[in-house]
């Protein structure tokens, strides 16, 4: 499995395709938005427009460059291009959990409790893996920065999970699921998406000490050795 994953375009091909969908929604918001056109189950968040606004631009950002930086040979052959990137990536994820607490905030009763609790914990939680990731390149401590950054995309883009999830379900019977089911289907998806996170970053972590061309990259570990 590790040799299988370490190929340099593995990863970053398998997790471009694996969010396209969410990507492709989210960049169809970026341009509805400021134009108002909305569809009707959206257009309650026309009355907070910044936010939703940050919010689905962050996530289009945050799941384009996640696998572009998670690949080697941006990271190995321009370095200084791929610290940029990385800049821009957390910049990105602030935006997500920032907007998402506030949509939230917002927009208190638009889901079940469930739902509700799930939103805040995975935002919050963003926020932390991001601060996490950051204080530990402070420490110069590389292998702790790539692990949070795993993290955080995981959280990141956890939507995604949700949408694999929800949207055959209302392609096919015209409607989104409701109650339970769907608490279960959008907390277990997303909770699903974080443990494979984490799961990856034990799996690849003794072979990341051993090996120092490692396949996942920090944002400003490139030249920094």
């Amino acid at each position: 499995m590790n040799r299988f994953l370490t190929k340099p375009v593995v990863v970053p091909t398998a997790l471009f395709f694996g969010t396209l969908l969410t990507i492709l929604l989210a960049l169809v918001q970026v341009v509805q938005i400021p134009l108002g056109a909305l569809p009707q189950d959206s257009v309650r968040l026309s009355t907070v427009p910044v936010w939703h606004f940050m919010h689905v631009l962050g996530g289009a950002t945050f799941g384009i460059l996640g696998p572009i930086q998670f690949g080697r040979v941006l990271m190995h052959r321009y370095g200084l291009l791929h610290r940029i990137m990385g800049r821009v990536f957390v910049a990105a994820g602030a935006m997500i959990s920032l907007s998402s607490l506030s949509l939230l905030w917002h927009f208190p009763d638009t889901y079940s409790a469930a739902m509700s609790s799930g939103r805040l914990l995975f935002g919050a939680a963003l926020g932390v893996a991001l601060i996490m990731a950051m204080r530990a390149i402070g420490k110069r401590d590389f292998t702790g920065h790539r692990d949070w950054m795993i993290r955080a995309y995981a959280i990141g883009m956890g939507a995604t999970a949700v949408t694999m999830v929800f949207f055959p379900i209302y392609a096919i019977t015209g409607e989104p699921p409701t109650g339970l089911a769907a608490d279960i289907a959008f907390l277990g998806s997303w909770t699903a998406c974080v443990a494979f996170a984490e799961a990856l970053v034990r799996r690849l972590r003794p072979s990341r000490i051993a090996n120092s061309a490692p396949l996942f990259m920090s944002p400003g570990a490139v030249g920094e050795r």
